[in-house]
């Protein structure tokens, strides 16, 4: 594999073959390859006796060589074989096991296969682009041997196998899968697939092609959740964005046994067992980004259901300042947090975003000087600086036995995923009482409802007046989409929902998202969460002493200053951020 170039004087000259080059010192590894001449490297060698420093950033400050040069010669140097994308023709079959969106997210272009050791050859502009040869083999399955070649070469042979107006749709890989003929004749045969039919089966290249392609594409759109559900007569694919499920092109009905076994194969599962619930995950780096796939199957009456939730650092607002607590909630919130000792408690249902709060908080406060341990299931996000435990029930790891082991690790901050039974809410309590800042979460309609779930699990009152510092409820409420927001005007209906008059509202504008093609036609785009806070006092914590309900707690909290969840999302509402549908779905209207 070699190819002709011209050197500066004009001379042409092919190539050097690996053998000519692995090995070599830099410098006549670049004068093979016809980059520079020997005079150039011993100006370069000068210069680095002077300062010292890698001869190659010397070579490319001088402007001999470029960046890409360089590390085409460093892999040279390293012995990984090159490729001449010009000189060879791919086949469809091997353009065809790619997706163009995979060939342009990795920056790689498929050139051979070899059927009988199941091998991929791939060509791809960087030789540090080790993520992409490892995400390639889950994503296909196949052993990857990756080859290297010129920046210019690959752009030019993606331009030409993957034209930017022929890009794949899920609903044109559908349309593939369904006159596959080697698919077809599974159809009809339900559950009663063996285990060799079922390995020929998902490793149908249409069926990998779809799925890979699913996965790109909701990891682009920023889905927090993938769904696979079968049905008698369907088979339903579902993205969650911005917490709504979108329908999208169905599959046919006989793949889901291929797509459930297929994805189970690439989360190390069981493809054999389709009785019990199996749970999984599967990593990949996206342009630099990890990316988990939680992977949930669920065997139903139809099959298995199986749900993907994408957890994507880059998507997730790990900042206090970005979750979107209005300036004076979030100065009590960071006040509640630097405290030495006591509880904080986060409330709200599944899905509210209790967990982004307190990664949030957490990552503030994550110094050297600080010690902070995590008790959670699942771990969502790996933090650097927390030292994060994943709950194992099944071994006998829960809540409360990880923490009697965190009091003996010294830490300052505890983390406690859920308080789910008493001996949590115990050992919580203790280790507040000794010192410890405790961060965890209920699931409750509203702040002052956390006081009675509390005692209901069993907390003696006096324990809670103790160590509870405060509860924060939540609520996630979808942006506005600032590409297509628009004004309108509320109806009386409308303003009704929110306990208001046409009169109340003055010169106040409203605004919703038209629909447009940045966020899929929703008029949506990102989330924003609303905040309830109840800051314990001394009257409070009196109250609570005499039993106090829930409702007098709310009354009582609501004269000290307490914003509830409606309030802060009529707020948002009045600074444009989020539209009234929203808040209305997400609140109650507190009498």
């Amino acid at each position: 594999m070699s190819k002709t170039s011209t050197s500066e004087g004009g001379r042409r000259q092919r190539r050097p073959s690996m053998e000519q080059l692995r090995g070599r010192q830099l410098g006549r590894v670049l004068i093979k390859m016809g980059k520079l001449r020997r005079a150039q490297v011993h100006e370069a060698l000068d210069i680095q006796k002077e300062r010292r420093g890698p001869i190659g950033a010397i070579l490319v400050e001088l402007g001999y060589i470029s960046e890409a040069d360089l590390n085409f010669a460093l892999a040279a140097q390293s012995g990984m074989e090159v490729v001449d994308l010009g000189k060879r023709d791919a086949p469809p079959e091997v353009i065809e096991i790619m997706t163009s969106q995979m060939a342009n997210t990795y920056r790689v272009l498929p050139f051979d296969f070899d059927t009988k050791l199941n091998v991929l050859s791939i060509a791809r502009d960087n030789p540090d682009n080790f993520v992409a040869t490892d995400d390639l083999k889950t994503l296909l399955g196949f052993e990857i041997k990756a080859y290297l070649c010129t920046q210019a070469e690959l752009q030019a042979g993606i331009d030409r196998y993957y034209p930017e107006g022929e890009q794949e749709s899920i609903g044109n890989l559908i349309d593939e899968l369904t006159e596959d003929e080697d698919l077809a004749k599974f159809q009809g045969r339900g559950d009663s697939i063996d285990l060799a039919e079922l390995k020929e089966m998902m490793d149908l290249n249409p069926v990998k092609k779809l799925l890979n392609l699913v996965l790109l594409q909701a990891i682009k759109d920023k889905a927090s959740d993938v769904h696979f559900e079968p049905f008698e007569d369907e088979f339903k694919l579902r993205y969650r964005i911005d917490g709504v499920l979108y329908d999208m092109v169905p599959p046919p009905r006989y793949v889901a046994l291929a797509i459930a076994s297929r994805i189970k194969v690439m989360a190390n599962l069981d493809i054999a067992e389709r009785r019990l619930p199996q749970d999984g995950r599967i990593e990949l780096q996206l342009k630099g980004m990890p990316i988990d796939l939680r992977v949930a199957v669920l065997p139903t009456l139809f099959g298995e259901s199986v749900v993907l939730r994408v957890l994507d650092r880059s998507n997730v607002q790990l900042s206090l300042d970005k979750i979107g607590m209005r300036d004076d909630d979030l100065t009590v919130f960071r006040q509640l947090i630097k405290k030495p000792h006591g509880i904080v408690v986060n409330t709200g249902p599944t899905g509210s975003g209790k967990t982004t709060t307190l990664y949030a908080a957490l990552s503030e406060l994550n110094s050297p000087e600080v010690k902070i341990l995590t008790a959670e299931d699942p771990v969502e996000y790996d933090i650097d600086g927390l030292v994060q435990t994943q709950i194992r029930t099944e071994v006998g790891l829960t809540f409360a036995a990880a923490l009697r082991s965190f009091l003996r690790q010294d830490p300052d901050i505890i983390l406690v995923g859920e308080i789910r039974d008493l001996e949590t809410g115990q050992i919580s309590v203790q280790a507040a009482l000794t010192g410890h800042l405790v961060l965890t979460t209920l699931h409750t309609n509203d702040a002052p409802s956390a006081i009675a779930r509390l005692l209901d699990l069993g907390v003696e009152s006096f324990l809670i007046t103790a160590t509870v510092e405060a509860v924060v409820a939540q609520r996630l409420v979808r942006r506005i989409c600032v590409n297509c927001k628009a004004e309108y005007e509320p109806t009386e209906d409308q303003l009704l929902q929110l306990a208001l008059k046409p009169e109340d509202i003055g010169g106040q504008k409203f605004f919703y998202g038209k629909g447009c093609d940045y966020c899929n036609g929703t008029g949506y785009r990102g989330r924003l969460g609303l905040y309830e806070t109840m800051v314990l006092d001394e009257a409070l914590r009196e109250m609570i002493m005499e039993n106090a309900s829930t409702a007098v707690l709310r009354r009582e909290s609501l004269k000290r200053g307490m914003r509830t969840l409606r309030e802060s999302g009529l707020l948002a509402i009045m600074d444009g951020i989020t539209t009234i549908d929203e808040v209305v779905k997400e609140t109650l209207f507190e009498d």
